[in-house]
């Protein structure tokens, strides 16, 4: 299968799920993550029509990227991954999107940065669904203090994003993610991997990171 053929798939699954949920496919987007493929697959995937991309990691993003926007300036680039809090004028230079807001120093670093450029990317609060203490996010109980700072500082929010743990059914995750968007007033949610994206369209999600079902195993 090529990774033309996966979008397509993929975008079969969302249709399909979006449909069981009553929802019109064209609300959900979807991110190819193309965290440690080559540039030349995310070339292939944007000849196939596709201009949302996932990426872990800045410094591979700044190797990757820059040189497609002039040939593809609709591209759209989302951060997925933890961010530094040192890495934050790197990320807000080349990101339209950060979705691991997770932590009042980094909002404030945001802030700091927002106001050297002028302008500041979308921006998701990742929240620890499952409370793993390895994982990064907000914990449930501190998302509200956090999202009144991100509104506080004048910043773009516009969402939260979770990922389950991995022993866990997701839906209950994903179910709970939306429901306390829904309370805090957020438009976005971003939620489901190659794994379980279906479950997340039928729950709510309005963005998916899919890698794997479109770029092949890493």
């Amino acid at each position: 299968m090529s990774i033309r053929d996966n979008l397509a798939a993929v975008g079969g699954d969302i249709a399909r799920a979006a449909e069981r949920a009553g929802r019109a496919p064209e609300d959900v987007r979807l991110i190819a993550v193309a965290k440690t493929k080559p540039q030349s697959a995310v070339v292939e995937a944007l000849q196939a029509g596709q201009m949302i991309f996932g990426e872990n990691r800045v410094q591979e993003s700044q190797g990757k990227y820059p040189d497609l926007r002039a040939d593809w300036p609709d591209m759209e680039l989302h951060l997925i991954g933890p961010l530094q809090t040192n890495k934050t004028r790197d990320a807000m230079a080349l990101f339209d999107v950060i979705h691991t807001v997770d932590r009042p120093k980094l909002v404030r670093a945001l802030a700091r940065e927002a106001q050297a450029l002028g302008r500041c990317p979308s921006l998701l609060i990742q929240v620890n669904t499952g409370e793993e203490e390895q994982k990064a996010g907000v914990l449930p109980a501190d998302t509200e203090a956090l999202v009144a700072l991100v509104r506080a500082e004048g910043l773009p929010l516009q969402g939260l994003m979770c990922i389950p743990p991995v022993e866990d059914a997701p839906s209950g995750h994903f179910a709970f993610l939306k429901r306390m968007a829904d309370d805090l007033g957020l438009a976005w949610v971003s939620m489901g991997m190659s794994g379980d994206y279906p479950a997340a369209v039928e729950l709510g999600a309005t963005h998916i990171r899919v890698g794997s079902a479109i770029f092949g195993a890493r």
